[in-house]
């Protein structure tokens, strides 16, 4: 806490209706973009790319669209992405959709603009560990799910499925240059998306809050972030036109990016990256939950510091318990919110996991992901993973 480094470059315009101010918004000075959607179909199908287009068109803005992002984003599509922002000459990438466009759109921005292969500059596991010394293309990120954070902290999230190493790396080129949250796109998002991109963002605020990099201005945003998802993370998911809900969700969402900017994620995440590496069909905020009662309470059990503060937030009457028990209140908390969004069934024997891949989804999470292990708040070798994976199998 006496020492840390704060560094936000991003512009963020947040509010109900603010995507039409990509019309008339000084911040969008290029000329050419490319716009990165999911391979699902859905900005078409709603009409929010239709709009996107209309607006970038009003101020002279041509558009060139990519659209084979998966849920779990491949580094296949990202080659060709920038392949194509090359050959298009565009000036611009623009991530439109949730946290795998808007990763995408920023490893894109990258590759368009640096020789090679993405995986070279991929900085752990079985990746090269070049610098991408030509920076990036700006980076432009419009979300319609509240998740990630990812318009606001520089991070992306690549899966190789070769080697079956899903890694997350960003560097000061890797921050979006404008994001737009308006959280008017998010009302269409059906309920179990809300639910798994909700306790994605829950999730990132706990966990900068325990990382050992934590500082004042990152406890501020994850407690409050916390605080928010308790109480409005169920009503967005039972009531997604709720207008309060979804703005609400929408800036925990991206204060938890914040948090990912200012702390970090601790080894919860790679856990889940090494889980979702191995069985893509995953989303990444569904693994996240069935991973967390096992992780954080073997946490909990070995270093319970700050945990009590998690549960204040949450709204537990934590200082009526005795000392011993009020870590644990945030145990029985994060149980209740996942019954209030209705993940308790997740399972991941539901999922065809094998207790026989335990060992090497082990051995994954602390190769391909390892770095966020410095960070985590109690030591866990092999054996503590697998540990982990056991607890939370059923």
């Amino acid at each position: 806490m006496d020492s840390f480094n704060y560094y936000m470059p991003t512009r963020l315009i947040f509010g109900v209706g603010t995507l039409e101010e990509l019309a008339t918004t000084p911040y969008f000075p290029w000329k050419k973009a490319l716009v990165v959607i999911g391979a699902g179909g859905a900005m078409r199908r709603l009409g929010i790319l239709g709009r996107v287009q209309n607006l970038l068109a009003a101020r002279g803005v041509d558009t060139i669209v990519y659209d084979k992002i998966k849920p779990n984003p491949e580094v296949d599509q990202v080659e060709e992405g920038a392949d194509i922002a090359r050959q298009e000459q565009c000036d611009v990438v623009i991530g439109l959709g949730g946290g795998s466009t808007i990763d995408s759109a920023k490893s894109i921005a990258v590759l368009a603009k640096n020789p090679g292969h993405y995986w070279d500059y991929i900085m752990s596991g079985t990746g090269g560990r070049k610098v991408p010394e030509h920076g990036a293309l700006p980076i432009v990120a419009i979300t319609t799910t509240a998740g990630t954070g990812t318009e606001a902290d520089p991070w992306t999230v690549q899966t190789n499925p070769r080697t079956r190493e899903k890694i997350g790396w960003g560097r000061d080129c890797t921050y979006p240059t404008l994001s737009i949250v308006d959280p008017e796109l998010m009302v269409s998002l059906p309920p179990k998306q809300t639910a798994y991109t909700g306790m994605d963002a829950f999730f990132h605020s706990v966990e900068a809050y325990l990382a050992t990099c934590h500082q004042p201005a990152s406890d501020l945003f994850a407690l409050d972030a916390v605080s928010r998802l308790t109480k409005w993370l169920p009503v967005a998911v039972a009531e997604g036109s709720n207008i309060e809900a979804r703005s609400s969700v929408a800036w925990a969402n991206t204060e938890a990016g914040i948090c990912e900017s200012l702390s970090s994620c601790i080894s919860h995440h790679s856990l889940e990256h090494a889980l979702s590496a191995f069985y893509p069909e995953i989303a990444h905020g569904c693994g996240l939950t069935m991973l967390s009662v096992a992780y954080f309470s073997d946490v909990a059990e070995r270093n319970p510091d700050r945990f009590a503060d998690l549960a204040r937030a949450m709204g537990e009457n934590v200082d009526t318990l005795p000392e011993a028990e009020r870590p644990f209140a945030f145990i029985k908390a994060l149980q209740k919110l996942i019954a209030a969004v209705g993940l308790s069934e997740e399972t991941l024997s539901a999922y065809g996991v094998r207790e026989s891949d335990i060992p090497a989804m082990a051995q994954n999470a602390r190769t391909a992901m390892g770095s966020l292990f410095a960070c985590t708040p109690v030591p866990q070798g092999q054996a503590d993973v697998e540990r982990i994976f056991m607890r939370a199998y059923r």
